[in-house]
């Protein structure tokens, strides 16, 4: 009995050992990371299609090589589902996004700021003064989208009418944006790089700006350059006039209808979140299609779901406002949902943690630590595809490392944002590059070389991190109170101890 009974928890015990799924090593890893990078490249570059196979090549590989290590399929669909639920909010604000821009083209809120727009703004200052603009409403509303979608939008219409590069006029919008967003005490990337380090929200802004003013003040001199060439061409007058005629004749024009617009500035600067005020400029977009511009109800619900249609005989135009609509935003979603599955694989399987653990092993200086954190940052977002897990898992990782080597935790939470924030968006499947793609209507590789903020930032936080300047010490008690909890945490396994 007693021998059926060890045989018994023998067989038990192999069938858990069975069961217990094995870590995934840096080879497998790289293997599963090169391929779907291999197969992005060539699908994307080479044949000039969309990224939605190549991510889920990538997904199956991933899949596969997790169950080869003991993983039930059960766990590597709870993985995927994880990864979406990353995406949820995103793709909230991408449907609204979707909506508002029918919306405010219908209304005539986008053909009003266009129409006012070529009218007061000089070309040669166009590029700067959208930079300037999109980081003022940015920081006043916390969110890079909300002002990509709406004055972004009406900034690619005016920069078009003008013979702008599209490219630039993407550039200038982004790096306005993405400034503002980052210094913004309501965004929400602020507050969760701030929050994972535990660092004060201000405290953390203020560390911030070291990097990122210069990086702005670089920016605005780039594009104010850009635009003195710009404004030396001879513009075509006459074309002009036709696009302000034609917008006349197709929509009312009125300096009230930029009220709706502020409504929502107005709104999130008092705090009000990001949805309702972005759902009270889609209503008051609605109804001033309706009362305003003299739209029927069902023009109106089409705008919405389809987007705004004309059909003025103007080639221009019609590219200007033929677009918005919920519809529109389904290429933006389903990207999303297949490059989220993919990252929720690499994430939750280990072969992430696997992965930074690769540069984490030529992180023995302050320079190459901070420098580690800001690749790892990039590396996540062109692997898991997502913004804030470029800040979630390298914040996780990094923290016990700075508070190790006597570094303030500031330090790491504007590494994160320098980054994991600016680096999203030259990512063609990650959220971020999709959203602006599809938003702007301008593809990644178009506005990549002129979104100078976004890659200047990274540079200049990399050289700070190397010459050591603003680079915070932990203060000496803390420092040794950090010494004192490792020594603490290591005496129960010391066997020397009498």
């Amino acid at each position: 009995m007693q021998g059926e009974e060890k045989n018994g928890q023998n067989v038990e015990q192999q069938a858990q050992n069975e069961k217990k799924p094995k870590a995934i090593g840096i080879w497998p890893s790289l293997f599963t990371l090169g391929l779907m990078i291999a197969v992005m490249l060539f699908t994307v570059a080479v044949l000039k299609k969309e990224p939605h196979i190549p991510l889920m090549i990538g997904t199956a590989v991933a899949i596969g090589v997790t169950m080869l290590h003991g993983y039930k399929f059960d766990d590597v669909e709870q993985m995927m589902y994880k990864g979406i639920r990353h995406a949820l909010p995103a793709i909230v604000i991408i449907i609204l996004v979707g909506l508002i821009i029918g919306s405010w083209i219908g209304s005539g809120v986008v053909a009003t700021m266009i129409y006012y727009g070529l009218q007061l703004i000089d070309p040669r200052f166009f590029l700067a003064v959208v930079v300037l603009l999109c980081g003022i409403v940015a920081l006043a509303i916390g969110s890079s989208w909300s002002t990509m979608a709406t004055v972004g939008v009406a900034s690619m219409g005016i920069g078009m009418s003008m013979g702008i590069n599209p490219g630039m006029v993407a550039g200038a919008v982004i790096s306005g944006s993405y400034f503002g967003d980052k210094m913004s005490p309501l965004s929400d990337t602020t507050n969760l790089a701030s929050g994972l380090t535990k660092v004060d929200l201000f405290e953390h802004i203020k560390h911030m700006t070291y990097t990122t003013i210069p990086a702005l003040v670089i920016s605005l001199i780039a594009f104010f350059i850009i635009g003195m060439q710009y404004g030396n061409r001879n513009f075509d007058a006459k074309n002009i006039e036709k696009i302000l005629s034609t917008m006349q004749n197709e929509f009312v024009i009125s300096p009230w209808l930029l009220l709706i617009p502020l409504a929502v500035i107005v709104l999130v600067m008092f705090k009000v979140p990001a949805i309702p005020a972005i759902c009270a400029g889609i209503i008051l977009g609605f109804f001033a299609q309706i009362f305003v511009q003299g739209g029927s109800l069902t023009e109106a619900l089409t705008a919405l779901q389809t987007g705004y249609t004309m059909e003025s005989g103007n080639k221009m135009v019609d590219e200007l406002f033929n677009r918005g609509g919920l519809e529109s935003m389904f290429y933006t979603i389903s990207l999303t949902l297949v490059a989220m599955t993919f990252g929720g694989v690499l994430e939750y399987s280990g072969m992430l943690d696997s992965l930074i653990s690769i540069i984490l092993r030529w992180a023995k200086n302050t320079g190459s630590l901070l420098t580690s954190v800001i690749l790892s940052c990039i590396g996540t977002n062109f692997t898991c595809s997502e913004q804030y897990i470029s800040i979630i898992v390298p914040g996780r990782m990094y923290a016990q490392t700075f508070a190790d080597k006597g570094l303030h935790p500031k330090n790491l939470s504007r590494a994160l944002e320098d980054g994991g924030t600016l680096t999203s968006v030259f990512v063609p499947w990650n959220t971020c590059g999709v959203f602006i793609a599809s938003t702007l209507g301008v593809g990644v590789m178009q506005y990549a070389p002129f979104a100078f903020l976004n890659f200047l930032v990274p540079i200049i936080s990399i050289i700070f991190a190397y010459t050591g300047y603003k680079i915070v010490k932990l203060p000496k008690d803390k420092r040794e109170g950090v010494k004192a909890r490792k020594k603490k945490a290591t005496l129960p396994n010391d066997t020397n101890l009498a």
